[in-house]
């Protein structure tokens, strides 16, 4: 499947995006682990995360949808799930297999997981280091390092202190998940604060954790009740939203019910830093469910500022690189995206895609072994690119085709099903027509 875009003068309207991938993901299986009844509203139900959905019915849990992105989940507690009969597909989703790992750590049977051509090359082991240590059995590929696994928990997981090499809220959170099933109180220290989704809905769920700083959390085994969850708008997927209407001459866009936790709104830091005028108007707060705040945001064009993106800042916008690379090409100056090295093992090697696609495009980006320098004042060229099979590098380039001179052909365009499956009825309703048509 491949996007045919045509460059627009105008954006306007108010939209929403799906439901976020990660916390959507967290609901299905902290509610698969609970006692009693998970209701989850908003759920993203692209194929990531229904693959998270099947994973936890194949392991005895009852999931009934109600209604578009309304879930029921029967959940079977810490105890009650029973093992796979068939080996467990993740498909395309990094979250679901790093996070499911976490689970089965603490799950005393086996289970075999394996996914498509692009997460059989993502690395596990950061993963698998740390649920060995507490008592699990992870063999496969790479010395358990690459799909397919096979993982066998431990009846009573051993507590540890581990000190992560890299922010990963995925290392952290499977951690912490195979934690509620130890033998005592299992604490995760990181190098600079990573998202803490799993945290805000540990606490919903009923769990005792205790966060002394930014850096370090520390769970305390034990049962986790059904919540009821609200899952607000992606923030990554606004992005390339948000990103389309400060670069469209004639625009005013407006995004609601995102999700603006702030481990997560690096990329608002950014345009801040940018110069660009958004405007944010909370819309949730400690209130919701899950305790997730909401804003709309709102943004128009207007001459933007290159700028520094690394250290701290990284880990809250690694999945919004490609929309900001897009939107750093314009900008009057260098931008430069340092500490981003985990970029090179994504869906794609991000940093090597954006600088061969973009160059397609008359774009001029320096590749770096841990980011990129992006030249300013630059205009995109009309040019057939392709995404490589992943779904940021595809709304990328077809944002950028937006403003291109000439038209834009993006190849391999259904990764996008994964996070976002309106992303192309969403942009030509704010275009008032069909700024991207759909070539299968």
């Amino acid at each position: 499947m491949n996007f045919r875009v045509r460059p627009v003068r105008r954006l306007a309207g108010e939209c929403e995006v799906p439901g976020d991938k990660s916390i959507s993901h967290r609901a299905a299986l902290l509610g698969a682990l609970a006692d009693g009844l998970t209701e989850v509203q908003g759920y993203l139900e692209a194929e990531d995360c229904l693959r998270t959905l099947t994973a936890i019915q194949m392991m005895g849990v009852e999931v009934t949808r109600k209604g578009p992105g309304h879930y029921r989940i029967a959940g079977a507690g810490l105890d009650g799930l029973v093992e796979p009969a068939d080996v467990v597909d993740c498909g395309n989703s990094g979250t679901t297999v790093r996070l499911l790992i976490g689970v089965l750590a603490g799950q005393p049977f086996w289970t075999l997981l394996t996914g498509d051509e692009s997460l059989r090359r993502r690395p596990m082991k950061r993963v698998a280091e740390p649920l060995t240590l507490m008592g699990a059995t992870i063999v496969g590929r790479s010395d358990g390092g690459r799909l397919p696994l096979a993982v066998r928990g431990a009846a009573l997981p051993r507590a540890i202190a581990y000190d992560t090499p890299v922010a990963s809220a995925q290392v952290k959170s499977a951690i912490l998940l195979a934690g509620l099933r130890a033998d005592g109180p299992v604490t995760v220290r990181e190098p600079a604060p990573s998202r803490d989704h799993s945290e805000v809905m540990l606490r919903a769920f009923g769990a005792r954790l205790e966060r002394p700083d930014t850096r370090t959390v520390t769970l305390h085994p034990g049962p986790l009740s059904g919540a009821a969850v609200q899952v607000p708008g992606d923030i990554s997927s606004a992005a390339f939203l948000l990103v389309a209407g400060l670069i469209v001459p004639d625009a005013r866009v407006t995004v609601r019910r995102v999700g603006v936790n702030p481990t997560r709104t690096g990329l608002l830091d950014v345009l801040a830093a940018m110069r660009a005028p958004v405007t944010t108007a909370l819309q949730g707060g400690p209130g919701e469910p899950t305790g997730e705040p909401m804003a709309a945001l709102t943004v128009t064009p207007a001459p933007l500022l290159a700028t520094t993106v690394a250290g701290p800042l990284i880990p809250r916008l690694i999945d919004e690189v490609p929309a900001l690379a897009v939107l750093a090409a314009t900008a009057r100056g260098t931008t430069e995206i340092r500490d981003a090295a985990e970029l090179r093992v994504k869906e794609s090697d991000r940093i090597a895609a954006l600088a061969r696609e973009l160059a397609k495009m008359g774009v001029g980006v320096e590749e770096r072994a841990d980011g990129m320098a992006i030249h300013g004042g630059q205009r995109f060229r009309g040019a057939r690119v392709t995404s490589g099979g992943d779904h940021r590098m595809a709304m990328a380039l077809a944002v950028a085709g937006l403003t291109a001179e000439g038209e834009t052909v993006v190849e391999d365009t259904a990764c996008v099903q994964t996070s976002f499956p309106t992303f192309v009825d969403t942009l030509n309703a704010l275009a008032g027509g069909p700024a991207i048509t759909v070539e299968r």
